[in-house]
């Protein structure tokens, strides 16, 4: 028993010392290469991902986002939608939520190819040394609200086209204007997304939009850390049902000096990490569970990550001291 504890230990100090941001960089590329290119292999994990692994990537990908089968079973006429069609939602919604359950909004921080590709975007904005910009409380809290108004506009306008209340040509909604739709095929070299459809007016305003926000995107992820996330309604849904997942990210507020660190690396500057010494389950709704708070923070277990009750990576200060000392970058 005391040797089994003793490797335990010796496990958890190799993961508290580890050079974090070289493991998650590695992660998140092995992530994007499976999930961008795993289809030329013949990987296929199915249409119930809980992160963007984009459907319009026709050639490369190894599964498919969640939202676009949810918004097309939504669409469905509403006798059918209501009646059997309605075992088949309801069990695409069970096989997200247990996909889900492993990683919790982990999915978002570490294999998410679209946030990978924002995380590139601020590695160069960084190398050209163009400082980013940040919002205001004010304006924090009136984002945080979009991607709750975007969940709720992706169920209702498909509920509506099967209703016959809107055209077909706006579903799926999200998706034609999802930002993922035209950057996740371009790594395939497959730039067919990039095209404006004047087949019908709401045709032509849902791809004349959906350029528009992946315009806003692009601009927007090189001057601001993680962009796109706040208003990512798949980051709503997550939270919603993150109750049950097996990832958690804990703080010992009795533990906290209110030094900073946290709030300084964190892309979603979500001031409650540093600030609030009451609350032990820490994820708010717009973080997005990379754990580079956990990696800054100075104070022993102050901050961790658990994985269904058991520790798997907290803070040190032994640990701090190595990965400041390997690159930890503060307020860039």
């Amino acid at each position: 028993m005391k040797a089994s504890s003793s490797r335990l230990q010796a496990v958890r100090d190799a993961v508290n010392h580890v050079h974090f941001n070289r493991f998650r960089f590695w992660f998140q590329l092995a992530a994007f290469v499976l999930f961008v290119y795993g289809g030329y292999l013949a990987i296929d994990l199915g249409s119930k991902l809980p992160f963007f692994s984009c459907g319009y990537n026709q050639e490369g990908r190894a599964g498919v986002c969640y939202l676009l089968p949810l918004q097309h079973q939504l669409s469905l006429p509403w006798a059918r939608l209501f009646s059997y069609a309605g075992i088949a939602v309801l069990t695409g919604f069970l096989i997200f939520t247990l996909w889900f359950i492993v990683l919790n909004k982990g999915w978002c921080g570490f294999v998410c190819p679209l946030g990978t590709v924002q995380d590139w975007l601020t590695s160069l904005r960084r190398r050209l040394g163009i400082r980013y910009s940040t919002y205001s409380h004010g304006q924090f809290a009136q984002l945080t609200k979009i991607k709750y108004l975007l969940l709720v506009l992706m169920i209702l306008i498909p509920l509506g086209i099967g209703g016959g209340l809107f055209s077909h040509n706006m579903s799926p909604p999200f998706c034609l204007i999802c930002p993922a739709r035209m950057i996740l095929p371009m790594f395939t070299g497959d730039f067919s997304q990039f095209v404006i459809d004047f087949s019908s007016k709401s045709a032509l305003i849902m791809t004349a939009l959906g350029i528009s926000i992946t315009a806003l995107f692009l601009v927007g992820s090189f001057v601001k850390k993680r962009f796109f996330c706040f208003f990512c309604p798949m980051s709503a849904l997550h939270y919603l049902i993150s109750k049950p997942a097996l990832l958690k990210l804990k703080k010992d507020g009795s533990k906290c000096t209110r030094c900073g660190d946290c709030y300084n690396v964190c892309d979603m500057e979500i001031k409650e990490i540093a600030d609030d010494i009451k609350t032990t389950d820490i994820m708010t709704d717009d973080c997005t569970m990379c754990l580079k708070c956990v990696a800054s923070c100075p104070e022993n277990g102050a901050l961790k990550a658990t994985f269904a009750g058991i520790p798997i990576f907290e803070s040190t200060e032994e640990g701090f001291i190595k990965r400041m000392g390997k690159g930890v970058q503060h307020g860039k």
